[in-house]
Protein backbone atom coordinates (compact mmCIF):
# COMPACT_ATOMS: atom_id res chain seq x y z
CA UNK A 1 0.00 0.00 0.00
CA UNK A 2 1.45 3.39 -1.04
CA UNK A 3 1.64 6.55 1.31
CA UNK A 4 -1.37 7.96 -0.86
CA UNK A 5 -3.89 4.43 -0.44
CA UNK A 6 -2.82 4.72 2.95
CA UNK A 7 -3.92 8.15 3.43
CA UNK A 8 -7.31 7.22 1.54
CA UNK A 9 -8.14 4.39 3.82
CA UNK A 10 -7.32 6.43 6.76
CA UNK A 11 -9.94 8.79 5.33
CA UNK A 12 -12.40 7.13 4.66
CA UNK A 13 -11.88 5.19 8.17
CA UNK A 14 -12.63 9.32 9.39
CA UNK A 15 -15.98 9.12 7.32
CA UNK A 16 -17.27 5.66 7.73
CA UNK A 17 -16.58 6.21 11.57
CA UNK A 18 -18.77 9.53 11.54
CA UNK A 19 -21.63 8.09 9.04
CA UNK A 20 -21.79 5.20 11.47
CA UNK A 21 -22.44 7.31 14.67
CA UNK A 22 -24.89 9.77 12.72
CA UNK A 23 -26.66 6.63 10.95
CA UNK A 24 -24.85 3.37 10.00
CA UNK A 25 -23.88 2.34 6.21
CA UNK A 26 -19.80 3.56 7.15
CA UNK A 27 -18.82 0.82 5.39
CA UNK A 28 -20.42 2.09 2.02
CA UNK A 29 -17.39 4.36 2.28
CA UNK A 30 -14.49 1.74 3.34
CA UNK A 31 -15.45 -1.29 1.65
CA UNK A 32 -14.97 0.05 -1.88
CA UNK A 33 -11.62 2.11 -0.83
CA UNK A 34 -10.15 -1.21 0.26
CA UNK A 35 -11.15 -2.73 -2.75
CA UNK A 36 -9.42 0.03 -4.69
CA UNK A 37 -6.19 -0.27 -3.02
CA UNK A 38 -6.05 -4.19 -4.26
CA UNK A 39 -7.80 -5.88 -1.67
CA UNK A 40 -9.57 -9.41 -2.84
CA UNK A 41 -13.27 -8.64 -1.58
CA UNK A 42 -13.98 -10.94 1.31
CA UNK A 43 -10.59 -9.74 3.11
CA UNK A 44 -11.82 -6.64 2.32
CA UNK A 45 -14.77 -7.18 4.52
CA UNK A 46 -13.20 -8.72 7.07
CA UNK A 47 -10.47 -5.93 7.16
CA UNK A 48 -13.36 -3.49 7.34
CA UNK A 49 -15.24 -5.30 10.22
CA UNK A 50 -12.26 -4.96 11.95
CA UNK A 51 -11.17 -1.65 11.61
CA UNK A 52 -14.88 -0.43 12.05
CA UNK A 53 -14.92 -1.78 15.96
CA UNK A 54 -13.27 1.44 17.43
CA UNK A 55 -15.16 3.99 15.47
CA UNK A 56 -18.93 1.87 16.78
CA UNK A 57 -16.79 1.72 20.23
CA UNK A 58 -16.06 5.79 19.94
CA UNK A 59 -19.69 6.79 18.42
CA UNK A 60 -21.71 5.05 21.44
CA UNK A 61 -19.32 6.80 23.76
CA UNK A 62 -20.23 10.05 22.39
CA UNK A 63 -23.93 9.03 22.61
CA UNK A 64 -23.52 8.30 26.13
CA UNK A 65 -25.64 10.85 27.48
CA UNK A 66 -28.08 9.53 25.67
CA UNK A 67 -27.58 6.26 26.70
CA UNK A 68 -28.51 7.05 30.45
CA UNK A 69 -31.25 5.13 31.75
CA UNK A 70 -31.64 2.41 29.42
CA UNK A 71 -29.29 -0.07 30.38
CA UNK A 72 -31.99 -3.07 30.49
CA UNK A 73 -32.60 -1.95 27.22
CA UNK A 74 -28.65 -2.31 25.56
CA UNK A 75 -28.42 -5.35 27.70
CA UNK A 76 -31.27 -7.18 26.34
CA UNK A 77 -30.76 -6.10 22.44
CA UNK A 78 -26.97 -6.52 22.71
CA UNK A 79 -27.18 -9.97 23.85
CA UNK A 80 -29.10 -10.64 20.83
CA UNK A 81 -26.94 -8.80 18.49
CA UNK A 82 -24.14 -10.34 19.55
CA UNK A 83 -25.54 -13.60 18.47
CA UNK A 84 -26.91 -12.09 15.44
CA UNK A 85 -23.72 -10.90 14.52
CA UNK A 86 -21.98 -13.99 15.03
CA UNK A 87 -24.33 -16.27 12.84
CA UNK A 88 -24.05 -13.71 9.77
CA UNK A 89 -20.14 -13.72 10.44
CA UNK A 90 -20.26 -17.30 9.75
CA UNK A 91 -22.70 -16.78 7.02
CA UNK A 92 -20.11 -14.73 5.25
CA UNK A 93 -17.33 -17.59 5.04
CA UNK A 94 -20.18 -20.54 4.35
CA UNK A 95 -22.36 -19.11 1.48
CA UNK A 96 -22.33 -17.64 -2.05
CA UNK A 97 -22.61 -13.71 -1.45
CA UNK A 98 -25.23 -13.71 -4.19
CA UNK A 99 -27.59 -15.34 -2.40
CA UNK A 100 -27.34 -12.79 0.51
CA UNK A 101 -26.45 -9.57 -1.63
CA UNK A 102 -29.98 -10.07 -3.50
CA UNK A 103 -32.12 -9.81 -0.71
CA UNK A 104 -29.91 -6.44 0.74
CA UNK A 105 -31.30 -3.93 -1.13
CA UNK A 106 -34.85 -4.92 -0.83
CA UNK A 107 -34.39 -4.61 3.07
CA UNK A 108 -32.98 -1.47 3.07
CA UNK A 109 -35.58 -0.31 0.44
CA UNK A 110 -38.06 -1.58 3.54
CA UNK A 111 -36.29 0.24 6.53
CA UNK A 112 -36.24 3.18 4.50
CA UNK A 113 -40.34 3.20 3.64
CA UNK A 114 -40.07 2.47 8.07
CA UNK A 115 -37.80 5.46 8.46
CA UNK A 116 -40.12 7.60 6.80
CA UNK A 117 -43.22 6.10 7.85
CA UNK A 118 -42.24 6.22 11.20
CA UNK A 119 -43.97 8.99 12.67
CA UNK A 120 -47.53 7.87 11.60
CA UNK A 121 -47.06 3.90 12.31
CA UNK A 122 -45.83 5.12 15.47
CA UNK A 123 -48.63 7.43 16.61
CA UNK A 124 -50.83 4.51 15.13
CA UNK A 125 -49.75 1.81 17.54
CA UNK A 126 -49.84 4.01 20.25
CA UNK A 127 -53.51 4.80 19.75
CA UNK A 128 -54.62 1.44 19.00
CA UNK A 129 -52.97 0.28 22.38
CA UNK A 130 -54.71 3.31 24.15
CA UNK A 131 -58.00 1.62 22.76
CA UNK A 132 -56.82 -1.91 23.90
CA UNK A 133 -55.69 -0.78 27.28
CA UNK A 134 -52.31 -2.33 26.47
CA UNK A 135 -48.85 -0.57 27.34
CA UNK A 136 -46.09 -0.47 24.86
CA UNK A 137 -43.35 -2.45 25.78
CA UNK A 138 -40.69 -0.55 26.81
CA UNK A 139 -37.79 -3.05 24.82
CA UNK A 140 -39.91 -3.16 22.01
CA UNK A 141 -40.65 -7.31 23.11
CA UNK A 142 -40.02 -9.96 20.75
CA UNK A 143 -41.09 -8.79 17.56
CA UNK A 144 -38.37 -6.31 17.54
CA UNK A 145 -35.72 -8.76 19.19
CA UNK A 146 -36.53 -11.36 16.01
CA UNK A 147 -35.86 -7.67 13.35
CA UNK A 148 -32.33 -6.97 15.62
CA UNK A 149 -31.26 -10.70 15.14
CA UNK A 150 -32.23 -10.87 11.74
CA UNK A 151 -30.59 -7.00 10.66
CA UNK A 152 -27.58 -8.12 13.24
CA UNK A 153 -26.94 -11.76 11.08
CA UNK A 154 -27.05 -8.93 8.15
CA UNK A 155 -24.39 -6.69 9.99
CA UNK A 156 -22.27 -9.31 10.81
CA UNK A 157 -21.96 -10.68 6.90
CA UNK A 158 -21.76 -7.17 5.31
CA UNK A 159 -23.26 -4.14 7.48
CA UNK A 160 -23.84 -1.59 4.90
CA UNK A 161 -27.00 0.41 6.37
CA UNK A 162 -27.04 -1.46 9.18
CA UNK A 163 -27.96 1.52 11.81
CA UNK A 164 -30.75 2.02 9.30
CA UNK A 165 -32.54 -1.08 9.75
CA UNK A 166 -31.65 -0.72 13.62
CA UNK A 167 -33.56 3.05 13.36
CA UNK A 168 -36.05 2.17 11.81
CA UNK A 169 -37.15 -1.10 13.80
CA UNK A 170 -36.47 0.72 16.91
CA UNK A 171 -38.33 3.82 15.86
CA UNK A 172 -41.15 1.99 15.45
CA UNK A 173 -41.22 -0.51 18.46
CA UNK A 174 -39.59 1.52 20.77
CA UNK A 175 -41.68 4.81 22.36
CA UNK A 176 -38.77 6.75 22.85
CA UNK A 177 -36.93 9.73 21.31
CA UNK A 178 -34.86 8.89 18.22
CA UNK A 179 -31.73 10.84 19.99
CA UNK A 180 -31.93 8.24 22.85
CA UNK A 181 -32.69 5.31 20.02
CA UNK A 182 -29.65 6.30 17.92
CA UNK A 183 -27.10 6.16 21.11
CA UNK A 184 -28.59 2.18 21.23
CA UNK A 185 -27.87 2.29 17.18
CA UNK A 186 -24.47 2.77 18.37
CA UNK A 187 -23.79 0.20 21.07
CA UNK A 188 -25.87 -2.40 18.87
CA UNK A 189 -23.09 -1.79 15.99
CA UNK A 190 -20.27 -2.00 18.33
CA UNK A 191 -21.50 -5.04 19.91
CA UNK A 192 -22.04 -6.84 16.05
CA UNK A 193 -18.62 -5.32 14.46
CA UNK A 194 -17.08 -6.64 17.98
CA UNK A 195 -18.16 -10.10 17.75
CA UNK A 196 -17.48 -10.75 13.88
CA UNK A 197 -14.05 -9.33 14.69
CA UNK A 198 -13.33 -11.68 17.31
CA UNK A 199 -14.77 -14.30 14.83
CA UNK A 200 -12.62 -13.17 12.06
CA UNK A 201 -9.16 -13.08 13.88
CA UNK A 202 -9.28 -16.79 14.12
CA UNK A 203 -10.50 -17.63 10.76
CA UNK A 204 -10.39 -15.12 8.22
CA UNK A 205 -7.53 -13.30 6.28
CA UNK A 206 -7.36 -9.90 6.78
CA UNK A 207 -4.85 -7.17 5.90
CA UNK A 208 -3.30 -5.30 9.65
CA UNK A 209 -2.42 -2.39 7.78
CA UNK A 210 -5.67 -1.69 6.52
CA UNK A 211 -7.05 -2.35 9.55
CA UNK A 212 -4.96 -0.24 11.84
CA UNK A 213 -5.40 2.69 9.20
CA UNK A 214 -9.65 2.63 9.41
CA UNK A 215 -9.12 1.81 13.01
CA UNK A 216 -7.24 4.72 13.65
CA UNK A 217 -9.45 7.16 11.08
CA UNK A 218 -12.94 5.87 12.45
CA UNK A 219 -12.27 6.20 16.14
CA UNK A 220 -11.70 10.26 15.02
CA UNK A 221 -14.98 10.01 13.10
CA UNK A 222 -16.93 8.06 15.75
CA UNK A 223 -16.24 11.41 17.98
CA UNK A 224 -17.40 14.16 15.32
CA UNK A 225 -20.29 12.11 14.25
CA UNK A 226 -21.66 11.84 17.32
CA UNK A 227 -21.07 15.79 17.94
CA UNK A 228 -22.80 16.36 14.60
CA UNK A 229 -25.80 13.65 14.89
CA UNK A 230 -27.46 14.53 18.72
CA UNK A 231 -27.51 18.38 17.15
CA UNK A 232 -29.91 16.94 14.70
CA UNK A 233 -33.24 17.62 14.60
CA UNK A 234 -35.79 14.22 14.77
CA UNK A 235 -36.43 15.45 10.57
CA UNK A 236 -33.23 16.16 9.54
CA UNK A 237 -31.76 13.25 11.46
CA UNK A 238 -34.64 11.59 9.39
CA UNK A 239 -33.67 12.86 6.37
CA UNK A 240 -30.31 12.08 6.64
CA UNK A 241 -30.93 8.12 7.11
CA UNK A 242 -33.24 8.53 3.96
CA UNK A 243 -30.26 10.15 1.88
CA UNK A 244 -27.74 7.54 3.20
CA UNK A 245 -29.85 4.68 2.78
CA UNK A 246 -30.74 5.34 -1.15
CA UNK A 247 -27.30 5.83 -1.61
CA UNK A 248 -26.79 2.15 -0.29
CA UNK A 249 -29.14 0.82 -2.32
CA UNK A 250 -27.60 2.61 -5.71
CA UNK A 251 -24.39 1.21 -4.81
CA UNK A 252 -25.02 -2.30 -4.13
CA UNK A 253 -27.28 -2.26 -6.83
CA UNK A 254 -24.34 -1.56 -9.36
CA UNK A 255 -21.71 -3.20 -7.61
Amino acid sequence: MTVWEAVAVCAAGIGAGGINAIVGSGTLITFPVLLAVGLPPVTANVSNSLGLVPGSISGAIGYRRELRGQGRRVIRLGTVALLGGLGGAILLLTLPSKAFDTIVPVLIALALVLVVLQPRLAAAVRRRRERQNNSAHPHGGLPLQGGILLASAYGGYFGAAQGVIYLALMGLLIPDDLQRINAVKNVLGAVVNGTAAVFFLFVADFDWTAVLLIAVGSAVGGQLGARVGRKLAPGVLRGVIVAVGIVAIVQLLLR
